[in-house]
């Protein structure tokens, strides 16, 4: 008799542990929300916009901390500061972007 019940114990035990993971899994595939960047033309180059929830939180159509009202050359060029201010934005930080980080991504200034 106690047999089976020590083997009824383990059956429920096993059951809910496999629901449980069933459980957690599903949990962990859900979508999370994640900043979206797109490139977009400028009358002299290229702009980025950041997106957050599908609201537009960063448009920037210039290149910031220069003197010049200069779009970035390259539609790489702004997608790769938009990309620098997302990890920023996601680490907590200010999404303001310096010169030295801008020639430190190659952005012809």
């Amino acid at each position: 008799m106690t047999i089976n019940k020590h083997k009824f114990f383990w059956s429920k035990i096993q059951k809910n542990l496999l629901i449980l993971f069933f459980a957690l899994q599903i949990v962990s595939c859900a979508k999370k929300e994640n900043f979206k960047t797109e490139s977009f033309k400028t009358s002299s180059g290229w702009g980025y916009s950041i997106s957050y929830k599908e609201k537009i939180i960063i448009k920037q159509s210039i290149i910031p901390v220069i003197n010049d009202t200069k779009s970035f050359s390259t539609e790489e060029e702004a997608l790769k500061t938009a990309g620098l201010v997302v990890e920023k934005l996601k680490q907590n930080l200010s999404p303001t972007v310096t010169k030295n980080e801008l020639i430190l991504l190659k952005i012809k200034l």
